[in-house]
């Protein structure tokens, strides 16, 4: 699959809100997640404590990030593992895949990974001869499907039982199997033979240990052990912002990271991977890689999203996001999408192309309030609105209309006189309805859902009589 920029959110938005498949599979996160995170969450008193301390722990790193990449580095080498610095995606990919020839790699399996989905490196192996398999199940049906993840923890959320069913079939070539445990034992019996043919194991990390030159992995499946100590060569690929001082902060930010993303206490598999095998190990790789990829990152350290590089990727934004619950991820166009997508796609992509997304939020809140590393969403968000609007990137219309809102909102009499007139006028236009079906310049609201009519007093009103 060609990795394609963020442009025409708002038509895939649309086709989004009128698919009903989409909307029956998203209805298990709206069901799922949140309510599982709350549950873990009150059975943790000191968890409030946690993200402060979480946050206090990605602030110290960044403040002293070149200081702890370097020990990181001494560390990995220190253990007979090596480490590539790249600077943007293609220096990843060429590293990566060099690696790969090195070792007259012609297979590859990949755990979960988002930097190998930001750099696009499944296509850059496969038009280079190296075939690679992922082995997350929800990875892989993504892959069969030739799509991007739409989940940054359920890669294949966005599908019905029906549609893998028809994949797994399809490609397989086996009879459609209706129980999910069916499925998942088909999966795993494709996989098992892909885990022993496979030269080079590649997978994420969740966390980089300075102290030992350790990567931290999390998964529900065991996919990951499988991709670390079956193949002889090892590829580690992670952004810089992964570093931790030692394994105590890790294991902090692993309490927020399980119960924050699907409610665990713990997620089923951690494992800690430090160099490679050594004497006495009964498994583990002859050679061990750490790729390091930047792309951007540095530049946020010293500005206004310095914040989002707290991000542990733990997907409660976007559980907790009316925007993304409504169209999904493919709607956003990019890798990581829902409110932490919105503010990193700018940065990968450009506010130029970017632009429509972080518009895409009702700033509710709901994000930064459930955040486990306590990251300003909202904040972040409207940085990249007042940027896009100094370049002036906002259509005409958008800009009028602001116009008109300024110099309405900065007149508090003239403000209060129009909104009274449009009150009553909207009354008039939705009749006994109570509501109306289109509305010039509402087409965003209109278009899958009625607009009830204000009635009684205005907002304005209401607030001065409670201040009184």
């Amino acid at each position: 699959m060609t990795a394609t920029t963020p442009l025409g959110f708002g038509e895939r938005a649309r086709a989004a809100l009128a698919d009903p498949g989409l909307a029956r599979a998203l209805l298990s996160i709206r069901r799922g997640w949140p309510e599982a995170r709350a549950r873990a969450i009150a059975r943790l008193p000191e968890f409030d404590a946690l993200r402060d301390h979480g946050r206090e722990i990605k602030d110290h790193v960044l403040a002293h990030l070149d200081l702890y990449l370097e020990r990181f580095e001494e560390a990995v080498r220190a253990s007979g593992g090596e480490v590539h610095w790249a600077r943007d995606a293609a220096e990843a990919r060429r590293t990566i895949l060099g690696i790969c020839q090195r070792a007259g790699a012609r297979t590859v399996t990949k755990s979960k990974s988002m930097i190998a989905e930001e750099i696009g490196l499944n296509d850059w192996l496969e038009a280079n001869g190296v075939t690679p398999v992922e082995t997350d199940l929800g990875e892989y049906i993504i892959q069969l499907a030739g799509q991007r993840p739409s989940h940054l923890v359920g890669p294949a959320v966005h599908m019905t039982r029906e549609e893998i069913t028809e994949l797994f079939s399809r490609h397989h070539g086996t009879p459609p199997r209706e129980r999910p445990e069916e499925l998942v034992g088909e999966a795993r019996k494709v996989l098992r033979q892909r885990y022993l043919e496979a030269d080079v194991g590649i997978t994420g990390a969740n966390f980089l240990i300075a102290e030992s030159g350790s990567v931290v992995t999390v998964t529900n499946e065991g996919n990951a052990e499988l991709t670390h100590g079956l193949p002889k060569t090892q590829i580690v690929v992670a952004s810089i912002e992964k570093i931790v001082p030692t394994m105590e902060e890790a294991f902090t930010l692993l309490r927020l990271l399980a119960r924050s993303a699907t409610g665990q206490e713990f997620s089923t598999y951690t494992t800690v991977v430090t160099g490679p095998r050594r004497e006495d190990d009964l498994d583990g790789p002859e050679a061990f890689h750490v790729v390091l990829l930047d792309n951007g990152r540095s530049a946020m350290v010293g500005g206004e999203l310095r914040s989002m590089l707290r991000c542990i990727r733990c997907g409660a934004c976007l559980n907790h996001c009316p925007v993304y619950l409504a169209v999904g991820g493919h709607a956003y166009g990019s890798v990581y999408v829902g409110p932490m997508g919105a503010v990193l796609s700018p940065v990968l992509y450009g506010i130029e192309q970017a632009r429509p997304l972080p518009e895409a939020s009702s700033f509710c809140g709901r994000c930064e309030e459930v955040c486990p590393v306590r990251i300003p969403l909202p904040a972040l968000m409207r940085y990249w609105r007042e940027e896009a609007w100094r370049r002036r990137l906002a259509p005409p219309t958008a800009r009028f209309g602001m116009r008109l809102w300024r110099h309405l909102a900065t007149r508090p009499k003239l403000y209060r006189a129009a909104t009274a007139i449009a009150m009553r006028l909207l009354a008039l236009l939705a009749g006994r309805r109570g509501a109306l079906a289109r509305l010039p310049l509402a087409g965003g609201w209109t278009g899958t859902r009625d607009l009830p009519a204000p009635e009684g007093a205005t907002f304005m009103r209401l607030i001065g009589r409670r201040m009184r």
